[in-house]
Parts: C-alpha cells; structure tokens; sequence
C-alpha cells in the first residue's frame, strides 16, 4: 500500500488578499474590541463648515471621505485623523455656539447608556440605531460635558 504524504500549502497572493478584504469588511461592521473606551469620532460643529474643512485638511493634515446630506440640510464632512478614529463636521445649530464633542466606542451603547445615567448623566440623545451594528447615544455628564457613546 502507498503511502500517502502531505504536501505543504503555499501561500498565494490571492489567499493574502482574500484575508486582508475580509478583514477590512469586518473592521466596518464589527466592534472593534481593542478600541473599547477610545474617542474614536469628533464632531465638530462649525459657524463656516468648508472653511473648517479646508483648514483641517491643510493644517492638520486630515483625509475627507465623501459628505453625506444631513437630514436638517447641510453636508456631514467625514474625515479620518488615523485608522482607528475620525469624525464629521457639520453646521452648527441656530443657537449653538461652535465647539466640538466626541464620541466613545464601547462594547454596549444601551448598557454604557445605562449606566452613566445611573452614575449622574443625564440623556441627551438615547441609544439609535444607525446603521446594521451601530447603535450611538449622548449624555450630559455630571459638570455639563457632552459625551457621545458608539458600538452594537
């Protein structure tokens, strides 16, 4: 009887892109677990948001994705400060004053919503759902910080 042996298994390129597309498709739909508790979005609400835009690009250095129509008007201004984090700018509000705030990624946007109105926030925006695996919510923190959550 023959004796069968293995053959090792090369590693293509192809296996290689595979891999690297799988996990870029995954990195967009699934928390990230290492980034649990990092300000992973910035908001930034701007009296003159293209001239925002054209000075963060220029002095800062940031990448701008397509905008996206707000629902109110106005465009949302996506830019990307690293892989992990970015955010958007977007007009401010009639009676807003022009400011920034964040957002924190973590493993549970309705328990870490909980939990901080709990511990003394109070509910700004609760948690809503806005795209498949992304629930966001926002609270006042006790001394008047805004703090925005994201994750499932």
């Amino acid at each position: 009887m023959k004796k069968k042996t293995r053959r090792p298994v090369k590693k293509t390129a192809t296996k290689r892109t595979r891999r690297k597309s799988s996990t870029a498709s995954t990195k967009s739909h699934v928390p990230t677990r290492g980034l649990y508790g990092w300000i992973t979005h910035t908001e930034l609400a701007s009296a003159n948001p293209t001239a925002t835009k054209a000075w963060c690009a220029k002095v800062l250095g940031w990448t701008f994705k397509p905008s996206v129509p707000m629902p109110d008007g106005g465009e949302y201004m996506l830019f990307a400060y690293s892989d992990e984090g970015g955010g958007g700018i977007r007009p401010t509000n009639p009676s807003e004053t022009p400011g920034s705030s964040f957002t924190v990624h973590v493993a549970d946007t309705r328990a870490s919503f909980e939990l901080a109105l709990r511990e003394g926030a109070e509910a700004m925006v609760p948690p809503t759902p806005i795209m498949p695996g992304v629930t966001i919510a926002v609270v006042r923190a006790p001394g008047g910080v805004r703090i925005g959550f994201s994750g499932p």
